[in-house]
């Protein structure tokens, strides 16, 4: 299956481009997290053997959160990726790019059973190969996408963060620190340059707090990252 890129152009006018994944790379995740939660219902099916009808109530009950409930709070909580789509590189996002919500998660998973029909998820592969964004019956219902998570280095965010003027009085060590996130942030990996980016702009999403300082840093530079 050959993977498609659709180009989105923001409210702030910035262009923003996912790269969607499609089938084998989404059903590779889906199979690592299958496997995750049956390693799960082996430990617990295993302990519970002791508790006889107190132990199957608990087996139904883990059951029916970890299918409907594990790929919901990992979506929502942890940047639109279970534990499978994170080894794949991939996450869940709505159509316009903007993170996947409570409301989202919860559509997309409910209408697996649908995505299932008739057996071993027929309905939702026909359906994938049908549109030009790889929505399975969930997707199209909750206006999702599955996208690749690109990862750029540092130049690459630097050459895409416009110098701008600091919209607050810049001390002398404001300036240091700015410049020397700009130099040593190669060192870091990118959530770490976000998590210390957000310490200034805690107002902001990681990715946008990361751009704002990086942007700062590259005014006081003026615009020179050499």
């Amino acid at each position: 299956m050959i993977d498609e890129r659709q180009n989105l152009l923001t409210p702030e006018g910035a262009e923003l481009n996912l790269t969607l994944a499609g089938p084998v790379p989404r059903s590779a995740a889906f199979i690592i997290d299958m496997a995750i939660r049956c390693v799960v219902y082996a430990i617990v099916g295993i302990l519970m053997i002791f508790f006889s009808t107190i132990g199957q109530g608990v087996m139904l009950i883990l059951m029916f959160v970890l299918e409907w409930f594990y790929p919901v709070v990992y979506e929502v909580f942890r940047q639109g990726q279970t534990p499978g789509k994170r080894m794949m590189g991939l996450a869940v996002a709505h159509a316009d790019g903007t993170p996947i919500t409570l409301n989202g998660s919860l559509l997309r998973n409910l209408l697996r059973t649908a995505d299932f029909f008739p057996f071993m998820y027929l309905a939702g592969f026909i359906s994938m190969l049908s549109n030009a964004r790889f929505q399975r019956l969930g997707d199209l219902v909750a206006d999702s996408v599955v996208v690749h998570v690109e990862k750029p280095d540092l130049e690459t965010v630097k050459a895409t963060a416009p110098p701008r003027v600091p919209d607050w009085s810049v001390t002398l060590d404001d300036q240091r620190t700015l410049i020397a996130f700009l130099e040593r942030g190669v060192k870091l990996s990118q959530p770490r340059r976000q998590e210390l980016a957000l310490l200034a702009y805690e107002e902001l999403s990681p990715e946008m707090a990361e751009m704002h300082a990086l942007g700062n840093a590259r005014y006081l530079r003026g615009g020179d990252d050499a």
